[in-house]
């Protein structure tokens, strides 16, 4: 079933972790079928959130590129290998197929059969010995059961055209013999007495009980049908099994998770024109054709609280997207199709799930509302953020009357949790919360650190401005890390050391590494403007 995917950004934080969760609620009450991911492991804050409402983590997304599963592929049903070559025929020329897929008994892909494979068959391979199954016969001469003592039949194939007397001198007939008869008794009963594998009476002609009662005896199978001798000689090989004739080796296949440009170049300069396709545990699915690579259907996302490229999903330009919703700045997303784009300057993209739950007359569940009111604390900062607007806080009063709880209290055990940095690595503090923007056509990358100790920073302050100089010098212009402290609403900036005249200009006074800026505490609002303003200046 086609659904929605519902994701915030690459490194998610509680409000692009819950966005996801409660728009994909939000989606699915108005069935809309969606489901919420994550474009990376979670930090300890969100982590805290989602415990203690009781919400599982949503599944690691690595990407939205275009798949296999994702086309509109042939579900052509396939044949076990143990049918007979006849009805492999009938059954692909009635349903007008030229490639049939050949599978076990568990759906394990064995082989391919093509029209030119039956018709190769009838004219290299050894028409006169036959290995198969006494319902494959039945099946393919339209036989009548006479006696049946064998469930596979294998043998050499005799037609019985000479008379009795002289088949007795040429000795050919013994156990691993089928013979092919019309009404000649003197041969059926010596074909009885030679204890053949099979006699095939042919023209719809009589048996008598005496000859029953001799082959019973002898334990001979017989099949009556109607066809005439020459064309029961002619046909009695398209009994045999298809696995007999189908391609085992050197198929070209495909899995259902591979992705349409890895495989892209291997199906236009193949010289077969279809490919099976398999699940994970290697199961049948389906036949792949040329024609299935144009306009191939995308993966359908929605967007939180991004709307950048480099922010999103890897193959985000493979994808399509359905609506962006968002309180950031207009980022660099493009759409081929008109799409709902809701970008509201409020501090949380939380605020504007809780306004669609309203618009849309849906019931907050208890755990839906605790994951809004998380989102929104934690973007706003408990309203300290500039960000902050009245929505955010009208919002924040409406959903405490459905959790009910002590808002500073739970406030300060959420920040508690999230601002431990016991045991991270100085790469997994500096990434926990970073993002890369695209400013003046530079580059830029601003890490944002929220603490209640700074000191754990502090002692380690060489060592992350290292970093930070090592990052830049393989992908950026420059790169700020904003430590903010949430008690005393300011934050400690780090940033490249080769870019220290920009930095003067970005916040308009004497830098040093580590320097304090008072009242600075939103990424968005206060130092992305200030960079870009910067830039402009260096123009």
């Amino acid at each position: 079933m086609k659904y929605n995917m519902i994701f915030g950004h690459k490194t998610p934080d509680t409000d692009s972790v819950c966005s996801a969760i409660t728009l994909t609620n939000l989606k699915n009450k108005l069935n809309e079928p969606s489901k919420a991911y994550i474009l990376g492991n979670i930090n300890k804050e969100t982590a805290f959130v989602l415990k203690y409402f009781n919400v599982n983590v949503p599944e690691i997304l690595d990407n939205v590129k275009i798949q296999i599963k994702d086309l509109d592929y042939e579900r052509v049903k396939p044949f076990t290998k143990h049918k007979s070559v006849h009805f492999a025929y009938f059954h692909m020329n009635e349903n007008k197929l030229r490639t049939l897929p050949i599978v076990d008994e568990e759906n394990n892909l064995c082989g391919l059969i093509t029209m030119k494979d039956i018709a190769m068959s009838l004219i290299n391979t050894d028409q006169h010995y036959l290995f198969t199954s006494y319902d494959n016969i039945i099946e393919t001469l339209l036989g009548r059961t006479i006696l049946r003592f064998d469930e596979i039949i294998k043998g050499n194939v005799i037609v019985a055209a000479f008379e009795e007397k002289t088949l007795r001198k040429s000795d050919i007939l013994n156990e691993n013999t089928i013979v092919i008869t019309g009404d000649r008794y003197d041969i059926i009963e010596y074909a009885i007495e030679s204890k053949v594998k099979l006699i095939i009476v042919t023209g719809d002609l009589e048996v008598t009980d005496e000859l029953i009662k001799m082959a019973a005896q002898n334990k001979v199978n017989i099949i009556s049908t109607a066809y005439q001798t020459y064309y029961t000689a002619k046909n009695i090989s398209l009994a045999k099994y298809v696995d007999d004739i189908m391609k085992k080796k050197d198929i070209m296949l495909f899995s259902e998770e591979d992705y349409l440009n890895d495989c892209k170049e291997d199906i236009e300069q193949s010289k077969h024109s279809k490919f099976p396709i398999i699940s994970k545990d290697k199961k049948y699915l389906g036949l792949l054709s040329r024609s299935h690579l144009i306009n191939p259907k995308r993966k359908n996302v929605i967007l939180v609280d991004h709307n950048e490229m480099n922010q999103s999903a890897d193959g985000i330009e493979e994808a399509e997207i359905l609506e962006v919703i968002d309180h950031h700045k207009i980022g660099d997303i493009k759409t081929s199709i008109p799409i709902s784009f809701r970008n509201t300057p409020v501090g949380s993209t939380s605020t504007i799930i809780f306004q669609m739950y309203r618009e849309n007359n849906i019931e907050i569940t208890k755990n839906m509302a605790g994951l809004m009111l998380s989102g929104i604390i934690s973007d706003t900062l408990l309203f300290k953020s500039p960000t902050t607007t009245e929505r955010d806080k009208y919002a924040v009063n409406e959903l405490l009357k459905i959790v009910d709880i002590d808002l500073h209290e739970y406030a300060m055990d959420m920040f508690r949790a999230g601002t431990s940095l016991e045991g991270k690595t100085l790469e997994e503090i500096i990434y926990q919360d970073f993002k890369k923007f695209n400013l003046v056509y530079k580059n830029v990358g601003i890490s944002q650190v929220f603490t209640l100790d700074i000191n754990e920073i502090m002692n380690r302050k060489e060592e992350f401005i290292k970093l930070i100089d090592d990052i830049t010098y393989d992908k950026y212009y420059l790169i700020i890390m904003a430590v903010t402290d949430i008690v005393n609403e300011g934050s400690y900036i780090f940033y490249t050391s080769s870019r220290e005249k920009l930095m003067r200009i970005v916040f308009e006074e004497d830098v040093h590494q580590g320097v304090y800026i008072d009242k600075c505490v939103s990424r968005k609002k206060q130092i992305v403007p200030r960079v870009i303003n910067a830039l402009n200046q260096l123009k």
